[in-house]
């Protein structure tokens, strides 16, 4: 499974890129807001920023909610940078932005998916990601994993291309869920990965050992 941090912040995303276990990164206007990105040219610029620390796929957000404004967001985004994927919301002007993009060869991260149904409609697109929401389904006490598990159904069935990138990630457990159901990629905050290395009897063993070397 591949490992996208979700974040507009370099020095984390530097961070998981020399941690040698990075494969891409997710962001959104919240995200930017929250590092003090304003303005259109500084987003624009912190966009690639990012791109030139990370070696993989760098997921920029359009605004716009009109198929032509999210057409024109969207190619001026891809023309920053060879790895940008354009983030284009689950809505029926959305799908059809999907579309175009899939037929100009400009990948796409179709986001805010929280049904079977919108997954396969992003798929028959020709999304390259679709991003479903499993923490925030978690918060309205329905199980976001089973969602994951339904769209990997459906996609093998019948042997869509679109990767799975599951969202809204907490914490360590759902990494592992979702890598369990076979969810293509997991999007989260640098916290969730490196708590990935954490384990009491980690810790207890090499204590041990350090003890006993002294010895």
């Amino acid at each position: 499974m591949k490992f996208f941090i979700d974040t507009a912040n370099l020095a984390q995303i530097k961070e998981a890129q020399d941690l040698g276990v990075l494969d891409g990164v997710t962001t959104n206007p919240s995200l930017m807001a929250k590092e003090g990105i304003k303005g259109n040219d500084n987003i624009l610029k912190h966009y690639v920023d990012i791109c030139n620390i990370t070696t993989g796929d760098v997921s920029a957000e359009v605004i716009a909610t009109d198929f032509d404004g999210m057409v024109k967001e969207g190619e001026l985004l891809a023309e920053l940078h060879p790895r940008i994927v354009v983030k284009i919301p689950m809505i029926k002007d959305g799908v059809k932005a999907i579309k175009y993009f899939t037929e100009k060869g400009i990948k796409t991260n179709c986001t805010l998916v929280f049904s079977a149904g919108q997954a396969l409609l992003a798929a028959k697109a020709g999304a390259t990601y679709v991003s479903p929401f499993v923490g925030r389904l978690d918060d309205v006490s329905t199980d976001g994993m089973d969602l994951i598990s339904d769209i990997r159904i459906i996609y093998d069935n019948y042997a869509y291309e679109t990767q799975i990138l599951a969202a809204s990630i907490r914490h360590p457990l759902h990494i592992i869920q979702c890598a369990k159901l076979g969810a293509d990629v997991a999007t989260c905050p640098l916290s969730a990965i490196t708590a990935l290395l954490n384990h009491p009897l980690t810790d207890k063993g090499l204590a041990q050992f350090l003890a006993d070397a002294k010895k």
